[in-house]
């Protein structure tokens, strides 16, 4: 019988890279993505309004990935293996952060937002990892 919790089995110490990789990766997608609807000059003088797009998927980040294994041993193998714990890691985490948006943080759920958000954090966490482990 294994010894180790459940969670234990989640978080592999050689996903570590992948881990700072991936909030780097989800902190630029977001911050691009405000940009695209605000001002720099508007989040200079609101120095908080990033935090408050930020903190729901990071949050969900947080919760989820590790329960889904995107720093499991598997996800620190080849990019075969991380990139799709890293998308189905993704999903449930948006989710979370689509709730808290909605009724935490600022922010609305609208379809498109959802549908860009989903697409393109995939897309940019995925590309990230294979990307990581052909520089490797």
């Amino acid at each position: 019988m294994d010894d180790q919790s459940f969670l234990a089995r989640r978080l592999d110490r050689a996903a570590a890279p992948l881990a700072v990789g991936d909030v780097l990766v989800l902190l630029a997608l977001l911050t691009v993505g405000t940009l695209s609807h605000r001002s720099a000059e508007f989040l200079a003088n609101e120095p908080t309004y990033l935090l408050g797009v930020w903190a729901p998927f990071l949050i969900g980040w947080v919760l989820l990935a590790p329960l889904v294994g995107a720093y499991s041993a598997g996800a620190a193998e080849t990019a075969k293996s991380s990139v799709p714990l890293v998308v189905r890691s993704w999903v449930p985490a948006a989710a979370v952060g689509f709730v808290l948006r909605e009724f935490v943080f600022r922010g609305g759920v609208a379809p498109t937002f959802v549908a860009v958000i989903l697409v393109t954090g995939a897309i940019a966490l995925g590309g990230w990892r294979a990307i990581y482990f052909r520089l490797r």
